[in-house]
């Protein structure tokens, strides 16, 4: 039963990262059309949340290398190209949203870097998950297949639909948190979007079947239930958000958009499960031994509420509309030959340089001896005490650091110097 619990983490996990993820990477999308004057607000609206969004796909990759290797070993290889492409186009992404907010010049290259790297890293998903749905061709559990197997029409047309579904979700996140657009214009865009969406998913939809070299089983009861309860659930938020572009509350379309998207995502699911990768190959031959699977969804699992609090904490300190900060003025710079004011520069010492060492070295130790212990190998400590020596190692070094904050150890040392 551990490997469905690995299953579901991932399940989970993706689901989290194209709801989260898949409305900045709209956001950036559709700054390549925006004026101007508005990248730059939509770029701040983005860098808010973006980095606890993305820590959703490390998740994915976590699980399936470590609670799924069997799946991994066959998807990594069968679509390393546009993995890679994403992974460098998040990269890129993030350097231009940083570069954007921060630089003085070529703002509007920094923008259009951010928008093209989203255009880029939505396409590549789109293609990786087209190569994965076509099935990947296997032997032996490994990955038997060309260098550009991943490269098809249903997988174009997968890439065309997951930005076309980014782009609504992008859509649906600007009408609750600007105010730049008119309801009407918001109306149009949306609905022409959500239109677009449901096209793409009916063309989808029925091409999987062809596309798909597994068989699916819809005439078993529970299947079909689960399957047709999810498409009925993504069809009335559909009209949900149909009806919700353009008015009040402004949150209504993006959480009717996020409910489809988690529906298709269990409607597909349900008609493709217990296979993880077409065609036939199975959570229970993908999984992980016994050992590792323990030792996966007790540590992910005691991870994702951190990721969720940061997520929530997130929305609640920048919920509202947004609004442009207002720029102090630069005060003035001293009379020339005149001294800066002097801050006296503050060390931990070497007391500090010891505690934090021998803090690291426990850390690394309690990593260590975890492996050994859900592995099943305990001679030396068990699973208590590796939990209690983490923890114990973690809350010395969070009371060390605050004392040292309080002490001024973390004060910049501007130092005194003198203009001439």
């Amino acid at each position: 039963m551990l490997e469905y619990a690995a299953y579901a983490l991932v399940l989970f996990s993706l689901g989290m990262y194209v709801v989260l993820d898949g409305y900045d990477l709209g956001v950036g999308i559709l700054s390549l059309a925006a004026k101007p004057e508005r990248r730059r607000e939509y770029g701040e609206i983005v860098a808010t949340a973006w980095d606890a969004n993305e820590s959703w796909l490390i998740l994915v990759g976590v699980v399936l290398w470590a609670g799924l290797p069997g799946a991994y070993a066959v998807v990594l290889p069968g679509a390393y190209l546009p993995l890679i492409v994403m992974l460098v186009s998040i990269i890129l992404r993030g350097l231009g949203l940083e570069m954007h907010s921060a630089a003085g010049r070529y703002r509007r290259g920094w923008a259009l870097l951010f928008g093209g790297a989203s255009l880029s890293a939505t396409v590549c998903q789109g293609l990786v998950l087209g190569a994965v749905l076509t099935g990947p061709q296997q032997r032996d559990g490994a990955f038997h297949g060309g260098a550009f197997d991943w490269f098809s029409l249903y997988g174009v047309l997968c890439a065309l639909g997951l930005v076309v579904v980014y782009l609504l979700a992008g859509a649906a996140w600007l009408q609750d948190k600007t105010e730049g657009w008119s309801p009407s214009g918001v109306r149009r865009t949306g609905r022409s979007l959500l239109l677009a969406t449901v096209i793409m998913a009916l063309v989808l939809g029925l091409m999987l079947r062809s596309a798909d070299p597994q068989q699916f089983h819809l005439g078993q009861p529970v299947r079909a239930v689960l399957f047709w309860l999810a498409v009925g659930v993504a069809a009335v938020a559909g009209a949900v958000a149909w009806h919700g572009f353009g008015r009040s509350p402004d949150w209504r379309p993006f959480a009717a958009v996020a409910t489809m998207t988690a529906s298709g995502l269990l409607g597909l699911a349900a008609v493709s499960l217990p296979v993880v990768v077409p065609p036939g190959l199975t959570v229970h031959q993908a999984a992980s031994p016994h050992s590792s699977q323990l030792f996966l969804v007790l540590g992910v699992g005691l991870c994702m509420p951190f990721v969720l609090a940061y997520n929530i904490h997130a929305w609640r300190s920048f919920r509202g509309k947004y609004s442009d900060p207002v720029e102090s003025p630069v005060p003035p710079l001293p009379a020339r030959g005149r001294a800066l004011p002097a801050v006296p520069a503050s060390t931990g010492g070497p007391r500090t340089i010891a505690r934090r060492v021998l803090l690291t070295v426990l850390g690394i130790l309690a990593t260590g001896l975890s492996q050994d212990v859900f592995g099943g190998v305990s001679d030396l400590i068990g699973p208590i005490g590796v939990t209690v020596l983490g923890c114990s190692a973690l809350a010395a070094w969070i009371v060390g650091d605050r004392r040292d904050g309080r002490a001024g150890y973390f004060d910049a040392d501007t130092g005194a110097e003198t203009t001439s």
